[in-house]
């Protein structure tokens, strides 16, 4: 009876010492499972407080131990619910600087909504990216919007229903003398494993359109890109390193290929 008890002390002991741990956990558990779910392509930079609860700027480390530089404006706050030892997720995401509204994550390991948001992106920062768009050079302003997603997880594979939609307005590049280039809008309809994109211009004078296709994590593109009527003399040397030249009737424009 006297060893029962002992170890059950000692059982409740240890559960106290696991509990305590796993509620203090340090915040820079959660990033390094931020940089293993963007593979490495996102870190976050500046940690404070827990797992739990605490705040930093994500961006792009130069290197495995170089600094991070912040994509976004302002410093993003977390709060997880402990439910999550559980299995139950319970995660709200907050930065006035960057989301119109708190982000919200609900559901469980299986299947989980992320609430509808307004993220803003400025486009000088995607350069820390790297290739295209650190030798593009792109200014303007950049709104991702989307509806409430549902992700889904099936035999270690993440599926996401729903829309979004990227606002690119008074787009311009350090590589053509005219600004701005034009304002632009993308569609993006996911469909668990797939999603289709949809590029139109919402104003000139450089035209872009196309329709892309995410099948099976292999993402395709077919679209063109011409000058407004009187601008082609002006953007000949930008549409020329976009790619080549085709006939579309009785229009010569540039095909934007990507497979």
């Amino acid at each position: 009876m006297l060893i029962s008890r002992r170890l059950t002390w000692i059982f409740a002991a240890i559960i106290s010492v696991l509990l305590t741990v796993l509620l203090f956990l340090p915040a820079s558990w959660l990033g390094l499972l931020v940089e293993k779910q963007s593979q490495g392509r996102l870190s976050l930079g500046d940690i404070q407080g827990t797992f739990w609860q605490g705040s930093a700027f994500i961006g792009v480390a130069a290197g495995m131990h170089g600094p991070v530089t912040p994509l976004f404006p302002g410093r993003f706050q977390w709060h997880i619910s402990p439910l999550l030892l559980l299995g139950q997720i319970k995660l709200e995401l907050q930065n006035p600087a960057s989301l119109a509204s708190a982000v919200k994550l609900t559901g469980n390991f299986s299947q989980w909504q992320m609430s509808p948001s307004v993220l803003l992106l400025p486009p000088e920062r995607l350069e820390g990216l790297g290739a295209p768009l650190n030798t593009v050079g792109p200014t303007g302003v950049l709104h991702l919007s989307w509806n409430e997603l549902l992700f889904s997880r099936n035999n270690g594979q993440v599926s996401a229903t729903g829309h979004m939609q990227l606002e690119m307005a008074e787009m311009a590049s350090r590589l053509s003398p005219i600004k701005p280039l034009g304002s632009y809008q993308m569609q993006f309809d996911l469909r668990g494993t797939e999603a289709d994109m949809q590029l139109t211009t919402i104003k000139g004078p450089m035209m872009l359109a196309g329709s892309g296709k995410m099948l099976a994590g292999r993402f395709q593109f077919s679209g063109k890109a011409w000058a407004q009527a009187g601008q082609e003399a002006r953007l000949a040397n930008l549409l020329n390193l976009l790619g080549q030249r085709r006939n579309d009737g009785e229009k010569e424009v540039i095909a934007l290929e990507f497979k």
